[in-house]
């Protein structure tokens, strides 16, 4: 207990013993018990994204004297990882940890709650959503689905996946049967790979038996768990198609306004506080897996410049598209290439100019 709390509570002690009576805090007065469900899009095995939802739980109860409770239920024990939205506009949980690029078939808008393809990196993706307009457009759409949306954590920048042949010109990625879903894979089929959408247990088997020729998850630390190095030796950089990935506590819009201002208070702090300890957990878990994965026999490749290009304008085009025929959609996306305008000069200044100059002064040993 803090010094400010053992004071606090000797000063309200001594208070009600001057006037002979006993009350009960305020705050308890009004603290009534809640009970929620959540349920996460990710299986348990992805411990720093699923330890997320658990953290969050953890606080919220901790802030609330346990008032406030919520269960955490991993992908596939309530409803499957991407049936979340589903859940949360039927009621039929409270709450999900969810990303809202899982969504895109029912509004394609909802891709830039987590990211889309040449989008913004985390700081920006945070910036935006708090202070440029970006979390009341993707709100905006999740009206309709009877949900609302707060960040709960990122995992930052991702790997480009593991890939059994390499990659130097477009002409291979042509029949290319790539596991990548959402934006990312509607981008690429526009470049002739073969997109699928595979569960993340499924694509080891997947790879070995040549289904599939590449797959992409998320970076070095969830990648070693999946063992997808011992098949596709070739692992390439960045993850274009998620600079950034922000995740979300998506809340049934109608238990959101049932409750009282301070327990709203309350889930919104402690989102802030999970989303701080998911990308900080991160930032400490991929460097060294990376290290051991190369250790491993991994062999980091960068994508080439022209087959960036070439994908760069192919999302870009795909963006356009899109654009014309939803009107939110393009909302979204004036706002965000707007503000990544305004951002990248400032980044390029200050950030990108000192860790470039810090990683020329690390490589020289």
């Amino acid at each position: 207990m803090s010094m400010g709390r053992r004071q606090f509570l000797k000063h309200g002690a001594l208070a009600a013993a001057a006037s002979g009576t006993v009350a009960a805090p305020a705050l308890a007065q009004s603290a009534p018990e809640v009970k929620w469900r959540l349920t996460s899009s990710f299986p348990k095995s992805l411990d720093t994204i699923f330890g997320a939802a658990q953290i969050f739980a953890k606080y919220v109860a901790e802030a609330t004297d346990n008032k406030f409770q919520i269960q955490t239920f991993a992908a596939g024990e309530i409803v499957p990882g991407q049936q979340a939205l589903d859940a949360i506009t039927s009621g039929s949980v409270e709450c999900a940890q969810t990303p809202t690029y899982f969504y895109v078939g029912k509004d394609a808008t909802l891709g830039f709650g987590t990211g889309i393809p040449f989008g913004l990196n985390q700081r920006h993706q945070q910036s935006w959503w708090s202070f440029g307009g970006g979390g009341e457009i993707v709100n905006e759409s999740l009206k309709k689905f009877n949900a609302y949306a707060i960040p709960m954590g990122n995992s930052g920048t991702q790997m480009g996946g593991w890939f059994r042949k390499e990659i130097n010109t477009l002409d291979d990625l042509k029949g290319l049967k790539f596991r990548i879903g959402g934006m990312g894979g509607q981008v690429l089929q526009r470049l002739g790979v073969v997109a699928q959408q595979i569960p993340p247990g499924d694509i080891y088997p997947s790879l070995e038996r040549g289904t599939i020729d590449a797959a992409e998850f998320v970076g070095p630390y969830d990648d070693e768990k999946l063992g997808l190095s011992k098949i596709a030796k070739y692992y390439y950089y960045p993850g274009w198609w998620e600079g950034s990935a922000m995740m979300h506590l998506v809340i049934n819009l109608d238990q959101w306004n049932k409750l009282p201002k301070h327990y709203q208070a309350v889930i919104t702090q402690a989102a802030a506080a999970s989303n701080e300890w998911m990308l900080g957990k991160y930032d400490n878990v991929n460097a060294p897996a990376l290290r051991r994965l190369v250790g491993a026999g991994a062999v980091l490749k960068p994508f080439p410049v022209p087959v960036l290009e070439a994908c760069y304008k192919a999302a870009n085009e795909y963006y356009a598209e899109v654009a014309g025929q939803n009107p939110l959609f393009k909302k979204a996306l004036d706002s965000m290439v707007a503000y990544r305008g305004d951002q990248l000069p400032w980044w390029q200044i200050a950030e990108y100019s000192f860790d470039t100059f810090m990683l020329s002064q690390r490589n020289k040993g």
